[in-house]
C-alpha cells in the first residue's frame, strides 16, 4: 500500500506513534509518505519506503495567523496525485482531519477518491477540539472520516460524551511500543554517569505543560529522598521547566535533580532508570509510561484518563488519585527501598508492556487500511 501520514512532528505522543507506525509499515514493505511542516523528531531513517514532504506556509502581512490547514490540504492534493497514494492517515483531529477532508473534496473533482483514517490522541478532543470555536469543525471532520481510531477506551468515551458521534464510529486501537528497543546492552547503559552506586534513578519525561503536574514530580521526589538515596532525571522542555527548577532550588535538592532538556536518546536514559513518575492531570493513554515499562521501569502514576489501561495497579507500578503526592511518594518508596521488590516490579513492568508490542498492534492498522480501501472500491 501507499500511505500518506499527517502528524505533528514533535516530541508529543501523537507524533511518536505516527512515526513509529509508519516505520513499522515501511519495514513490512508499504510505501509511507510523511506530510508535515518539519521532519518528525523520531524519523531518523529515510529509505526507499519512507519519504518526507515539507508543508511550507507562505507568510503574508494580510494574515495575523498563517493558514496552515490550507497549505496542508493543498500539499496533500499534490502528493496524493504525484505518488498515487491509496490511504490517508491523519493523527490528531485538529486541524489534520479537517485539512484531510478538504483534500478529499478537491481530489474528488478530478475523480480521485482517497479514504481517510483519523486517529484521536487526546488534547485534540478533550482540550482544543472541545473549545466552542473548534467543536463544530472537529465533529464534522470525525464524522466525515472513513475510519476513526482512539488510543484508549477512556478517550473513546470522552469523545462520545463531548461530541455528537455514533458509538460504532470509533475503534479503540491502543498505542504501542517496539519491544526490541528495551534490550539495550550494558555497554550502552551508562548508569555510572548519572548516579552513585547506592542511588536509585527516578525519571520523568514530558513536554512540561500544566497537565503534566511538573511540581508534583519534584515534590514526590523530595519525599522519596527522605527515605531513599536517589537522583531525579527530568527529560523534556516546556512552559513549566522554570517552575521545576525554582522548586528544586527552594527544596534544596538541585544537586539531586538533572534537567536533560529534549533528547533523542530516551531509550538510553530509561535503560538505567529505576522508577518513572507520571502524576498527570490526565493522559489519553500514557505512552511515556509504556516506553518506561518496556525498559523494565515500574511506574508511579495518577489514575486519570487512559493510564489505568497501561499501568497495572500493584503489578507494573501503582496508581493514585491526581494530586495525592503523599500516596505516590509512599508507593514509590515501597518499590525502591529493597532490591528484591524493585527487581520484581521491573520484570512485571516489562511483562505488562509486552501486551502493547508493535507486532500485535500494527496488523490492526493494516486491516483498517484494507477495510477502507475495500469500501472505496465498492463505491467506485
Amino acid at each position: 500500500m501507499k500511505i500518506a501520514v499527517v502528524c505533528y512532528p514533535t516530541y508529543g505522543g501523537s507524533g511518536v506513534v505516527a512515526t513509529e507506525l509508519g516505520i513499522a509499515m515501511a519495514k513490512k514493505g508499504h510505501e509511507v509518505h510523511y506530510i508535515t511542516y518539519s521532519q518528525p523528531v523520531r524519523l531518523d531513517m529515510l529509505n526507499e519506503n519512507i519519504h518526507f514532504h515539507e508543508v511550507i506556509v507562505q507568510e503574508y502581512p494580510l494574515f495575523h495567523y498563517q493558514p496552515y490547514e490550507l497549505a496542508l490540504s493543498s500539499k496533500l492534493v499534490r502528493i496524493i496525485k504525484r505518488y498515487d497514494i491509496e490511504v490517508l492517515h491523519v493523527h490528531y483531529a485538529i486541524p489534520h482531519a479537517y485539512a484531510g477532508y478538504m483534500a478529499q473534496q478537491m481530489l474528488a473533482q478530478d475523480g480521485i477518491h482517497i479514504p481517510m483514517v483519523t486517529t484521536l490522541h487526546g488534547t485534540d478532543i478533550t482540550l482544543v477540539g472541545n473549545h466552542p470555536h473548534y467543536k463544530p469543525a472537529v465533529t464534522f471532520s470525525i464524522n466525515q472520516s472513513n475510519a476513526v481510531t482512539s488510543v484508549s477506551q477512556s478517550l473513546k468515551e470522552d469523545t462520545l460524551r463531548l461530541f455528537n458521534i455514533k458509538e460504532d464510529k470509533i475503534e479503540v486501537v491502543p498505542n504501542f511500543i517496539d519491544a526490541s528497543k528495551g534490550n539495550l546492552g550494558n555497554e550502552e547503559c551508562k548508569r555510572h554517569m548519572m548516579a552513585e552506586p547506592n542511588e536509585r534513578i527516578v525519571t520523568h519525561i514530558s513536554n512540561f505543560r500544566p497537565v503534566k503536574r511538573i511540581e508534583d514530580v519534584v515534590l514526590i521526589f523530595d519525599k522519596i529522598l527522605k527515605k531513599v538515596p536517589a537522583k531525579l532525571i527530568m527529560v523534556g522542555d516546556g512552559p513549566l521547566l522554570i517552575n521545576a527548577r525554582k522548586l528544586a532550588q527552594e527544596l534544596g535538592i538541585t544537586d539531586k535533580v538533572i534537567f536533560m532538556g529534549n533528547s533523542n536518546e530516551i531509550h538510553k536514559i530509561l535503560c538505567f532508570s529505576d522508577l518513572f513518575l507520571l502524576p498527570s492531570e490526565t493522559e489519553s493513554f500514557g505512552l511515556a509510561a509504556l516506553e518506561a515499562m518496556i525498559h523494565k521501569v515500574p511506574v508511579i502514576s495518577s489514575n486519570a484518563g487512559g493510564i489505568p489501561e497501561v499501568n497495572k495497579q500493584g503489578f507494573s507500578g501503582y496508581l493514585s488519585d491526581v494530586g495525592n503526592i503523599d500516596e505516590m511518594a509512599k508507593n514509590a518508596i515501597s518499590i525502591l527501598e529493597f532490591d528484591e521488590i524493585l527487581n520484581k516490579f521491573k520484570e512485571n513492568a516489562k511483562t505488562q508492556a509486552a501486551n502493547f508490542d508493535v507486532n500485535a498492534i500494527v496488523p490492526v492498522y493494516e486491516e483498517i487500511y484494507k477495510r477502507v480501501l475495500k469500501h472505496k472500491q465498492l463505491i467506485s
